[in-house]
């Protein structure tokens, strides 16, 4: 199992960035996919989830209206646009599945949100 996340980096409060995760290794549209993020000094917390077909999502109440989670299964890679951003927002942001029983995840990608 292999994610690799991209699309991180520096943007000013109110930007926008889309997060990417191209996944391989494993029958992608059969698993749910999930991001989190993690700031620095802060536990890793879940961020969104999407069903295996796209159909289902759900965000952690703070991202909720400025996130949206999807997935294009054709391309076995699941995304995360991020509107509105906040400099809370700044995190390392991880890819995560779990596949067979056991808890995969990609290497991060920074976001950072400063003026």
């Amino acid at each position: 199992v292999q994610l690799v996340e991209s699309g991180g980096g520096l943007v000013q409060p109110g930007g926008s960035l889309r997060l990417s995760c191209a996944a391989s290794g494993f029958i992608f549209s059969n698993y749910a996919m999930r991001w989190y993020r993690q700031a620095p000094g802060k536990e890793r917390e879940l961020v969104a989830v999407i069903s295996t077909d796209g159909s289902t999502t759900s965000y952690a109440d703070s991202m909720k209206g400025r996130f949206t989670i999807s997935r294009d299964n054709a391309k076995n890679t699941v995304y995360l646009q991020m509107n509105s951003l906040k400099p809370e927002d700044t995190a390392a942001y991880y890819c995560h599945a779990v596949v067979s029983g056991y808890h995969s995840w990609g290497q991060g990608t920074q976001v950072t949100v400063s003026s």
